[in-house]
């Protein structure tokens, strides 16, 4: 789940993927794996986006660990780490459509 968080931050800050994968020194198909899933972010590449968002890299971690339900212990933390991930899409939908309501 960690790629669908943070894919949906990216998206939260309004940047594509060639802007984030310049600012994170990658490459965009490199950054197109990790949101898609298919590869799995280095700790370094994490730390990179942590800094570049100026969120601490433990929530990063937290937050993918407990949407991937290894933290089974803690319900409430899994149930507001799906609902925060659904207001980051919300978010991003909503702006999606202004985008295209304000294309001519």
């Amino acid at each position: 789940m960690i790629s669908k968080a943070i894919k949906l931050i990216r998206q939260y800050h309004n940047l594509n993927q060639a802007q984030l994968a310049s600012k994170l020194s990658i490459s965009t198909s490199y950054l197109s794996e990790i949101e898609s899933g298919k590869k799995e972010p280095s700790l370094d590449i994490l730390q990179k986006y942590a800094d570049f968002f100026k969120v601490p890299l433990s929530s990063l971690v937290v937050f993918s660990e407990t949407l991937d339900g290894s933290h089974s212990k803690s319900k409430a933390r899994a149930f507001l780490s799906k609902k925060m991930l659904k207001v980051l899409e919300w978010i991003s939908d909503n702006d999606d459509i202004k985008e295209i309501k304000n294309t001519p």
